[in-house]
């Protein structure tokens, strides 16, 4: 009787323990993402590759872009319906009840101003504490262009430049960028083209996406930011 119960305490070491090493490795792995847009045309492809395990965990998904329609930018406008005719909705709007505004309710939406800020600004730092444990291993960013026009051309490649050193400054400044970026442009003077080639890899740990999970979850619970006033109680009638 006692060896089958000391036979059952080692299976249960030896099975609490192999899930102890699990975790630990699960925490430690590093997950390797490579992004792949390719825009040639009207031809897109976008890819996104999951990698872990020196390669031995893959996982692809291919995204679907979407198109303009030929014919034009096409909006759907949702109507609001309304029952009774335009005079009778006007009455009713000027049968509503008046609201008073006190001083003490000037003050407490400040104050609820000042704690939505707070909140906000707390939930960035979580964020951004987990950007910058993201490595960026490779970023190369190709663009061929032209819109027949040499001038206007010209133009828009000075605005191509523009935005893509803004991009790769707002990448350097959240996220830890370890490989030089490969940028260029192409201007087709002549030509009406368009291409665009992007591949973005970047790496992180599990165990960093779980503790910023996890922090993101505990500061909505206990620091959801308690309004004095209803929102926007001084600016509905």
């Amino acid at each position: 009787m006692i060896e089958r119960v000391w036979g059952y305490l080692n299976w249960l070491i030896i099975i609490l323990l192999l899930l102890f090493i699990l975790f630990f490795l699960i925490l430690f792995t590093k997950v390797t993402v490579t992004l792949d847009l390719n825009h040639v045309g009207d031809n897109d492809q976008f890819k996104v590759k999951f990698r872990a395990w020196f390669g031995l965990l893959r996982y692809t998904i291919n995204i679907p872009l979407v198109k303009i329609d030929d014919d034009g930018p096409n909006l759907i406008v949702k109507e609001e319906q309304k029952v009774g005719s335009e005079n009778a909705i006007h009455n009713a709007n000027h049968k509503g009840k008046e609201k008073k505004v006190t001083p003490e309710d000037v003050l407490n939406s400040i104050r609820d101003i000042k704690e939505i800020i707070e909140h906000i600004v707390g939930l960035h730092k979580i964020i951004r504490r987990f950007l910058k444990k993201i490595k960026i291993k490779k970023f190369e960013w190709h663009s061929q262009f032209g819109v027949g026009d040499a001038a206007h051309t010209g133009l828009l490649t000075g605005a191509a430049w523009a935005i893509k050193g803004s991009v790769i400054g707002v990448i350097s400044q959240y996220l830890r960028l370890i490989a030089k970026p490969v940028v260029t442009i192409t201007p087709e003077f002549n030509q009406y083209c368009s291409r665009t080639k992007l591949q973005c890899i970047f790496q992180f740990r599990i165990g960093q996406t779980i503790l910023a999970g996890i922090q993101i979850i505990k500061y909505w619970k206990g620091g959801i930011p308690k309004l004095k006033n209803k929102p926007f109680s001084l600016f509905t009638n």
